[in-house]
């Protein structure tokens, strides 16, 4: 029977020895690889985090204390140790495990997660609520060091350690976000695991020098005396002591007996308290080590060899984009490109290594990215910020105030728009049309295949205008990549003829509306179907037009509050034009995690319900 059998909660780690406690964190391994194979998911991260959660679960009495994951990449254990083992390969899948932390998921999950850099602030938070309540528990946040490049961490570290607050934050550093950090501290991180291994080499000398026969301890004494100029980086004060914390570190992340005592020591202490843990992504995995980016967010794949599940030949609408934005920039040196931590995710790696002096990761740091790319464009330039749409939600003060209020002609590519899948709630991309809609000088872009993305990017640049383009996950429809021609700036585009009905679709719904008009045209209802292009600006000639119909239906991979078909809806109560009006879109309800057919359903956005329901109403008029 494996130890992992016998663990039903956190309390029963305690009981076991430290052999046992080894073995554990190897079963563990073992079924988190098994079923993010079967399932996708965040797995290098997860195993690099194996010893440091079973030591934090061995020391720490959780629920009563409280351990807050930052982002939740890494919480696959905590989630295997705390009541879930039985049901975690239902991980990502509808109704299953979610892939995040989740507090109505588990008492164990103290605070939800998905978003970068939260941790400390919610730690803060349930710290002051302890004291102000006169309760004694212990309160742990962890982060990593890819989100310790998040603006709000540092904002939270000021605050508690200016507090002085009973409080300990696990820095798990593991020299990566999604892709490699950048920037000054991850500079300055680098030079605390040069003293980290100059302190164990020291350590290792010693114990050699003191086994020497006869000469042992002179040299020992004479070693002593002798001025060492890397002595001043042993110590890792600096930075997080200027900001009130006791700091300890950097330790081994995977040495578990040593974390148990480190975490056992700082329980007793009274002050913030920050804990430098040095892991590596992907640990006992030798595909996520040797590959930790592929394997941070992974699809299915082999779990004997690390083999990733065949994907589409069809082109991703990410892969189009990075590939334009190349080409385009060969002829403008003017075009520079900005990421926030996601190169290879946004699909910049070409513009990388095509252009470096031009490309620009800024870490996980979108409200910095969009202040500076407004300047960028200010002192001449083309910015694009390739930015994930659940993501760009956290700028979005900078796009108001920095890029729309200056009318500043910033590209903002939004990847991933409308619902991603089994990432669930905090990944879907289904607000960024209500969100950017109703701020004056925006326009919004949603192309309804891949070589329309193309041509919408190039108009973009030639406009010169604060514009928001928004895409979806995942390959094209494989239509053919045309040279890049004039797009007609504001205009829908009308995709099929209909008198009765008129389909008014947004980007990535337009194949829907094409089956839906079909399924009508069977039952007899001839439907137009429209490529509606641009939200912002409205075609407003092509809606004049259309309110001529007798129905008028809009779909969009957006909630349906503050999107288009409430753009639309405005327009027909404003030009007073009474036209029955059908919406389709994301319900006033966060959507769960799930295959992205299963959840499109559940929004009632498929071809057999829209017509359905368009039939109906039809009927009705």
């Amino acid at each position: 029977m494996r130890i992992l059998d016998r663990i039903d909660s956190p309390r029963a780690l305690k009981r076991l020895s430290a052999a046992q406690s080894e073995q554990l964190c190897k079963e563990i391994r073992e079924l988190i690889i098994n079923i993010t194979a079967a399932n996708g998911g965040h797995l290098a991260s997860s195993l690099g985090a194996v010893e440091l959660t079973v030591a934090l679960h061995s020391v720490f009495d959780a629920p009563k204390d409280k351990i807050i994951w930052d982002v939740g990449h890494q919480a696959y254990a905590h989630k295997i140790l705390t009541g879930r083992r039985d049901n975690f390969a239902t991980l990502r899948t509808k109704g299953g495990v979610a892939p995040f932390p989740r507090r109505a998921e588990s008492d164990f999950d103290a605070f939800g997660a998905g978003h970068a850099s939260t941790s400390v602030s919610a730690a803060l938070g349930f710290a002051l609520a302890r004291d102000l309540n006169g309760e004694k528990h212990n309160v742990v946040a962890v982060i990593g060091d890819g989100a310790l490049t998040g603006g709000e961490a540092f904002e939270a570290l000021n605050n508690a350690g200016g507090m002085k607050k009973k409080l300990i934050v696990v820095l798990n550093d593991n020299e990566m976000s999604i892709a490699k950090n950048v920037g000054a501290l991850s500079g300055y991180l680098n030079k605390l695991h040069i003293a980290f291994q100059y302190g164990q080499a020291k350590r290792d000398a010693v114990e050699l020098i003191k086994n020497i026969p006869k000469f042992g301890g002179k040299a020992l004494k004479t070693a002593a005396e002798i001025k060492d100029g890397a002595k001043s980086l042993i110590s890792i004060g600096g930075l997080f002591e200027q900001l009130g914390f006791k700091t300890i570190g950097p330790i081994d992340g995977h040495n578990l007996e040593l974390l148990k005592e480190v975490f056992a020591d700082a329980k007793k202490m009274a002050e913030p308290v920050l804990i430098h843990v040095h892991t590596k992504k992907g640990k006992g995995y030798r595909p996520a080590q040797n590959a930790p980016e592929v394997f941070h967010g992974v699809g299915k794949f082999d779990a004997a060899t690390g083999k990733l599940a065949p994907k589409s030949n069809i082109k991703t609408y990410t892969a189009v984009f990075g590939e334009t934005l190349a080409e385009l920039a060969e002829k403008d040196e003017n075009i520079v490109a900005i990421t926030a931590a996601m190169p290879g995710g946004t699909g910049l790696k070409l513009f990388a290594e095509k252009f470096p002096n031009r490309f620009f990761d800024v870490g996980i740091a979108e409200e910095h990215a969009l202040t500076m790319a407004a300047a960028l464009a200010a002192a001449g330039k083309k910015p694009v910020a390739a930015i994930y749409s659940t993501f760009a939600q956290r700028a979005y003060d900078q796009i108001i105030h920095d890029v729309c209020l200056q009318n500043l002609p910033v590209v903002i590519a939004l990847d991933r728009a409308g619902i991603v899948g089994e990432d669930g709630p905090t990944h879907h991309g289904v607000f960024d049309l209500s969100y950017l809609r109703h701020i004056p000088n925006m326009n919004i872009l949603a192309p309804k295949d891949e070589n329309e993305l193309r041509q919408m990017l190039a108009a973009a640049f030639e406009k010169s205008l604060p514009t928001a383009i928004r895409y979806p996950r995942g390959a094209g429809l494989g239509v053919a990549i045309e040279e890049i021609s004039p797009l007609d700036w504001g205009k829908a585009e009308v995709l099929r003829q209909g008198d009765y009905v008129s389909l008014l679709a947004v980007g990535s719904m337009t194949q829907l509306a094409l089956k839906a008009a079909d399924i009508l045209a069977e039952r007899g209802i001839d439907a137009e179907v429209v490529n509606v292009r641009f939200v912002k600006p409205l075609d407003e000639e092509c809606l004049r037009r259309v309110a001529q119909k007798k129905l008028v239906v809009t779909i969009e991979e957006n909630v349906l509050a503050g999107g288009f078909g409430s753009a639309a809806a405005e327009f027909f109560a404003d030009a007073n034009l009474r036209v029955p009006l059908l919406r389709f879109g994301v319900p006033d309800k966060f959507i769960e995690h799930g295959a992205k057919g299963e959840l499109l359903e559940l929004c009632g956005l498929t071809a057999e319900n829209i017509a359905a329901l368009t039939e109906e109403k039809y009927k009705h008029e």
